[in-house]
Formats: C-alpha cells, structure tokens, sequence
C-alpha cells in the first residue's frame, strides 16, 4: 500500500519503511508538543505546521515522492478502542437496604448559590464507572434533574443551583441500592447581592445573568493557569482581581505547547505520563482544584470560559475515544454545571483536533446538555475554519480572527459574538504574539463598535518563562488599563439597553450604539482634525471626543441638533460618543430611531 498527502499520520507509521521515511522527513517528529494531535492528522495537513517542512516545498515533495517508491506492506489501521461501561443492576447485593447511605445536606441554600447533597455509599468496583446516580429536584410543577459524581473514598455528590425561592424537594434515582430513593428537602432564601445566576443569551446578540442582570463580558485568556501551583496560581488571581476583566478562557486539561512545557502538579486521571491512564477513572483532586479555582474566579466576579478539549497535548487527552470523552464530559459536566459562572466551550481551535469529526463536537454537545439541568452557554472556538454557529445548541460564536467581520458574523448566525482571540500584545516569536499595545487595543475597540465581545491576550518573554497567556502570573502590558477604559465606556450605555450594535456606518469610520439614543464612531489609526455627524431629527445630542489611549473624555460646550461639528485632535485611536439628552440632561431619551449619517462638505 502507498502512502501519499491523505494519508493519516497514525496509519503510515503502523508501516516501518514508510515510518522511517517520515522521521527522516520531519525531524522533532515524536518529540513535538503536538504529537498527540498530529496522529490522527493527514500527511498534508501535519506538513503544513511543521517546522522547516512546512516552508520548503522541495522538501515536502520529496517526503511524498520518497512514500511513493515505498515497497507495499500490508497493514492494519490503527483502530481506537470503544469501551464503555454500563451500570449494572447489582451493583450492590440484594442484602443491602435501598436508600440506607447516609445523606448531608444543608437545610437553607440562597438562590444562585449551589446546592450540595453528599452521599456516603459504596467504593467497591470502580464506583465512577459502574455507579449511575441522579436526583429530580421539585418545586411546584418544575421538576429538573442534576446528575451525580463519584469524589473517591466512597462520597458521591449531586450539586444542583436553585433559580426560585421557596421549598424544593428532590429524590435520588441509582442502580447502587443504598443510594437509590433518597429523598430531601431544602428552603431556597433570596439571592445575596452579589449573586446574579447564570449568564444567558439577551436580546439576540448580549448577554444577561438569569436575574436580569447586563453582563457585558471582557475577557482574557490564560490557557493552563490552574496548572502552575499555588504560587503562580494565587498571583493569577491577585492580577485579575485588579484587573478589568470579567470572563476568563481557561482549559479544564493541562496543556503543552511553547512556554508551557512544564508538568502540571495533578493529572486528571488515575495513571502517569510513563505508565498510561485509565480513562475510567478521574483523579478527583485534580477537579477539586479546578472547582476551587472557579469559585474564586466567582467571588471575583469572572465567569470560567471552561475549554473542555484542546490540541496541545501530549499525553493522550485529546485523542480519547468517543466513550472515554462521553465518560469525561458526563464527570466534568455533572461536577461543574452547579457553579453559576461557568461556560462551556468545547474546543480550543477545534479545526486542530484532527481525532474528532463534526458529528463529534455534536455528540460532545449533546452529552453537555443531557447532564446540565442550568443551560450554561455553549460555544466553539476555531483555528482557521469557522465553526457553523447556526447549530442550535450553540448560543454564541466564539471567533480567532481580525473583528472587522463581526457585523457579518452577527446576520449570519443571528448570535452574539465573542471574538476570543484577536491577536496578543507581547514580543514573542510569532506574529499573532507580539502585537503592540495600540494595536490590540485598536482591534478591541474595533469588535466593541461593530457590535462584539472581545478577548484580551498577553505574550511577554520572562525569565521564569511564565506568559499569561499561557500560565497566568502577573499582567505586564499596557494594553490593561486601556482595556479597563473600555470597559467603562460600554458600561456607560444607558441601563436598559441591552448592548452596542452596529449601525449605519460610512465605508472610513465603524459607528455602533442605539439608534436615536447613543452613537459611538471610532477612527481607529485614521488622524482627522474634525468630523461632521447629522443627528436624527426630533432630538438634541451632547457630543464628547473621548481619546482611547490616553483615556481622556473630552465633552463639546452646548447641545447640538441636526448636525454637529466635532472638532479632533488630529492623532489616532480616537472615538467620538453622541448621547440624546432630554430637558434635565438625562442622556437615556429614547429618539426617532436614524442613525447619525456623515455629510459631505
């Protein structure tokens, strides 16, 4: 059999003459970070990201002329192995009282704060395979179901978050007799002042906590933070809790890549690196840290962005099979799903998980949502193909890309958009990497206007080689305060609405805002010295030049109607803000809904 370009990686090496071939072709082959990932990729798609091969053509045409000439062997494909394990009815012995484990739970919860009934049972067997656990939690004619976990050392845990006030009963249903038809109750108190509930989908394209609550989002990225120790950890935290972020992405696996090559201190799994992993079994402090952590990002007030599979890898988590997934996400979501800030994204630069297929991220995100009774956001995050957002259980885009597209983003699927990597300020090697402050921040307020989210990232060299977007620690760049001046002008728009949109805009300047009531027009690397806005009609503005990187906010006298002349200072990054005012200089007057329109001179 010959090899050529659409051949998978895995398979070619299964034959030892075209094995030795590809190792002689590509160099650093089993010692690249990504060799988890690769296997499962065709010849032309692992040649397009290795070093040296991918950037001589010579070279990749002689590996496939030398794969070509290759005697054929017959082989047998590499096949993954599905094991799964179904519950069985004896679990325990007939002997064994039903419902006799011994149950703690609290009496009171408030709303949006996490319910826990803690199980003492059985621990024979591998009780986080062979033991199926679930209760109904009641009130009323609401009846939602939280699914249970194993936490080691025969304690098992169903953890469920109140949404209304008042008596809620629930019942536990397992194939473990002594865990089965314990039942409880609990009094739901109101929500304490800093509790908001989940972050739902408002308005088509924003977002609001279940109470109501606007929650604008501005983010960060520190990929495997929760995998450096307590050290570097606790500095993560300390740097975000000044910082002005209030969404973090984050991977629930540890990740190996560039400046993150260190092990982590726990592993997700029973095993070792040298000795394997049974993928049956979770290590369950390794997800008590990681919850540990999602609380603090809570009293924070960070939501988690959880990355649930990524390709960086290379011990073996991102090439499980479909039950070992199906066994992880089942754990994972049942663990979390009760902690109210909390997002599901299923993949880091999905299109680089060469061992998942579309139907694939489906199935993932069909066993999310049968094991999470609180409908946590869902998103999917690209490399280099975007994902098709219009999938109905995605609730919105998470995009790596320049946002200059997010208004088309936003009619095609018709949801928010969160562009989640824009580029990193920093001076490391590559160029998505080491952007200067202006430009990040540019390209921040470039997604704010046209109607988006944004994510922050920072790649600075350091001796103790700790970046932030890889490991957390302390944030260096200059790009954070003006970030923070951001996020004051979006917090700014008036409370009832929902968020920016973007709005009749000329081909030069992106304007977003509310029709008739706010507008916010960005110059970006543009210098002008004026520009002239027409108002909508029937209303009267105040005009304020706001200087994005000095993070100055400068008001013009007087207030304009029909049209203004806004005087500028004749440098980049500037924006100017429109606001209708009504008799008392309240700048929240709803007005006829046209939209600021450039006039020529």
């Amino acid at each position: 059999m010959t090899h050529g370009p659409s051949s998978v990686l895995r398979d070619v090496l299964s034959d030892r003459q075209a094995a030795a071939l590809i190792r002689k072709h590509l160099p650093g082959l089993d010692e690249n970070p990504c060799r988890v990932q690769m296997m499962y990729g065709t010849l032309d798609q692992v040649t397009t990201i290795m070093e040296g091969i991918r950037t001589d053509p010579a070279a990749r045409e002689a590996l496939f002329a030398g794969l070509a000439s290759v005697e054929e062997t017959a082989y047998e494909p590499v096949a993954d192995e599905e094991i799964d394990v179904v519950p069985a009815t004896d679990y325990e012995s007939a002997g064994v009282p039903v419902g006799s484990a011994r149950l703690v739970s609290p009496r009171t919860v408030g709303r949006w704060r996490t319910f826990e009934a803690e199980l003492h049972g059985p621990a024979h067997g591998n009780p986080f395979a062979e033991v199926a656990l679930r209760a109904e939690f009641h009130r009323g004619e609401r009846t939602l179901t939280a699914h249970g976990f194993y936490d080691g050392e025969g304690v098992y845990r169903i953890r469920f978050l109140p949404e209304e006030e008042g008596e809620w009963s629930f019942r536990v249903f397992s194939n473990a007799r002594s865990l089965d038809g314990i039942s409880g109750v609990f009094h739901c108190g109101a929500a304490g002042p800093s509790d908001h509930g989940p972050v739902r989908v408002h308005g088509g394209f924003h977002f609001r906590h279940a109470d109501g609550t606007r929650h604008l989002p501005v983010g960060t990225t520190a990929y495997a933070w929760t995998h450096q120790g307590d050290n570097v950890e606790d500095g993560t935290l300390k740097s975000l809790s000044g910082s002005p972020f209030n969404k973090i992405r984050m991977c629930v696996f540890p990740k190996s890549y560039v400046h993150n090559m260190n092990e982590p201190p726990l592993y997700p799994f029973a095993g070792s690196p040298g000795g394997g992993w049974d993928f049956q079994r979770p290590h369950p402090a390794y997800f008590r840290h990681l919850e540990q952590r999602i609380t603090q990002l809570g009293a924070l007030g960070i939501q988690a962005d959880l990355i649930l599979f990524h390709p960086y890898d290379r011990w073996g988590f991102s090439a499980m099979t479909p039950a070992d997934d199906d066994r992880y996400l089942r754990y994972v979501v049942s663990r979390l799903a009760a902690h109210p800030n909390v997002w599901w994204s299923l993949a880091n630069e999905y299109d680089l998980l060469w061992s998942k297929t579309t139907d694939d991220w489906h199935r993932i995100a069909a066993v999310i949502r049968a094991h999470d009774p609180h409908g946590h956001l869902i998103s999917v995050h690209n490399w280099v193909e975007l994902w098709d957002n219009s999938a109905d259980w995605v609730t919105h885009a998470s995009i790596q890309r320049l946002p200059d597209g997010t208004g088309e983003w936003r009619e095609r699927w018709g949801k928010p958009v969160a562009v989640d990597e824009l580029g990193y300020e920093g001076d490391i090697e590559w160029g998505w990497g080491n952007l200067n402050p202006q430009e990040l921040v540019r390209r921040c307020w470039e997604g704010v206007v046209r109607g988006g989210y944004v994510t922050h990232g920072e790649c600075f060299l350091s001796d103790d080689d700790v970046l932030w977007w890889s490991k957390g620690g302390l944030l260096k760049g200059q790009s954070v305060p003006r970030i923070a001046f951001l996020r004051t002008i979006l917090e700014q728009i008036p409370p009832a609405v929902a968020g920016i949109d973007p709005l009749p805009s000329d081909f030069d300047v992106p304007v977003g805002g509310v029709p008739g009531r706010y507008y916010l027009a960005y110059f970006g690397v543009m210098q002008p010295r004026l520009r002239t806005f027409t108002l909508p009609p029937g209303a009267r503005f105040r005009a304020e030049v706001i200087d994005t990187w000095n993070m100055t906010m400068t008001e013009l006298p007087d207030v304009h109607e029909d049209r203004v002349t806004v005087p500028l200072p004749g440098r980049p990054y500037l924006a100017v803000r429109l606001r209708a005012v009504e008799e008392g200089g309240d700048t929240s007057t709803p007005c006829p809904a046209r939209g600021p329109q450039r006039r020529s001179a």
